[in-house]
């Protein structure tokens, strides 16, 4: 597996644990379909919200915060996944919405975890 790969798996599982520890079911982990993935759909239980969540994970913050990556373009596509995923699965809940958690992983030092909610 590629570093960038690599990088990217972890932090998903970051991703995930902060999502789990904070209360969240995870419906759906790395859902494709031909027009892309989906990182994580995961059930807010406090306002019940589906949240498709995308999670962007760096090493450092040369190239910006990991979160900048999530731009205009990204986000329409995230909306079709969201809605081709919810055709395909009997879920149903009183939001959607896109989320974004951002990972920034620091050598030495545990990884900084910013949950975006609602960015789209």
């Amino acid at each position: 597996m590629a570093a960038k790969d690599e990088l990217g798996a972890l932090g998903e599982r970051i991703a995930v644990a902060m999502l789990e520890a904070d209360g969240y079911e995870i419906l759906d982990r790395n859902w494709r379909c031909r027009e892309g993935e989906i990182d994580v759909v995961a059930r807010d239980p406090e306002l019940d919200a589906i949240a498709f969540v995308e999670v962007k994970t760096r090493s450092g913050t040369r190239f910006g915060h990991p979160a900048e990556a999530v731009h205009a373009a990204k986000l329409a596509r995230l909306r079709r996944l969201a809605a081709r995923w919810l055709t395909e699965h009997p879920v149903r809940a009183e939001e959607v919405r896109i989320d974004v958690v951002a990972v920034l992983r620091r050598r030495g030092r545990p990884a900084l975890v910013q949950h975006l909610r609602a960015v789209g």
